[in-house]
């Protein structure tokens, strides 16, 4: 009887324990009965369902992520390139995610890779190799998220929350096109600014050289000027000495006209004696 009684509790207790079950966060639970779904649980904490009848499964709700082999695209002008691209996503719907993938994470990646491959192969080839050079990829991953979020959301229960072009490969002879395009670019850039600088350059320089002619234009005709008025005031001072005193002034000037004949020690005059030049040296001599 005991022993009975003892198979009884352990049966009860773990009856007990198969009823309970616990969602923890980041997670999202589905019970299902005989394999139909019963219900979903997304709440955190302590469940319950029915022992042996019941089964409960959980799931990852956390943001994962898929890294595809690079693929091959074409541009709208038959050019290849190889895009290496990842993509973020997390289970939207427990139950459609189950349906659809059984609750694989690798059935999922599986099926919502050729979603994106679809979505970035439509945006490649709709645009030329230079659109996808110039232009930010943010446009070309925001139009696949969008188009693949929408599919992927009815088809098989998942939000696809990013998509990121990791990088762009050109094959070798694209590559050498793109780079002689981009010098060439770079090239006419450099001769435009080069010509701006110069056109600068001169334009600068003339309107330097003409400030410089009225400079020295407004200099030389102050120069003019103060020479005119020095020249005015010194035979002002001249004209009045020499009214003062016209002999001492000729006197004056005459010493002025010796000195200058005769301050080399070199110089040899030829005159009468009876000169006007020698006045002063005959006058001297004769008072002597």
């Amino acid at each position: 009887m005991k022993f009975l009684t003892a198979i009884l509790v352990v049966l009860l207790v773990m009856l007990g324990f198969n009823s309970m079950y616990v969602v923890k966060e980041g997670q999202t639970a589905l019970v299902l009965q005989f394999g139909r779904i019963v219900r979903t649980d997304n709440e955190t904490g302590l469940h319950f369902k029915l022992p042996l009848i019941q089964q409960r499964l959980l799931f990852d709700s956390r943001i994962m992520s898929l890294d595809a082999q690079p693929e091959r695209y074409f541009t709208s002008e038959k050019k290849s390139v190889n895009v290496d691209f990842y993509v973020k996503w997390r289970i939207a719907d427990s139950a459609a995610y189950y349906r659809a993938t059984t609750g694989s994470d690798l059935q999922a990646a599986n099926r919502l890779t050729p979603l994106v491959k679809n979505a970035l192969r439509q945006e490649f080839n709709g645009r030329t190799l230079q659109e996808l050079i110039t232009a930010g990829r943010k446009d070309i991953t925001e139009r696949v998220r969008t188009d693949t979020d929408a599919i992927a959301e009815k088809n098989l229960g998942i939000d696809v929350v990013d998509v990121r072009i990791k990088r762009i490969e050109l094959p070798d002879e694209v590559s050498e096109s793109v780079y002689k395009r981009m010098r060439a670019e770079r090239l006419q850039l450099a001769n435009e600014l080069r010509s701006t600088g110069q056109q600068a350059y001169t334009t600068i320089q003339a309107d330097a050289e003409r400030q410089v002619q009225v400079i020295k234009a407004d200099a030389e005709r102050d120069a003019a000027k103060v020479r005119g008025e020095g020249d005015a005031q010194a035979a002002a001072i001249y004209a009045q000495a020499y009214g003062q005193d016209p002999e001492f002034f000729a006197f004056y000037r005459s010493l002025s006209a010796y000195r200058d004949s005769f301050k080399d020690g070199k110089g040899v005059l030829v005159l009468k004696p009876d000169s006007e030049f020698l006045r002063y040296f005959n006058d001297g001599a004769a008072k002597h």
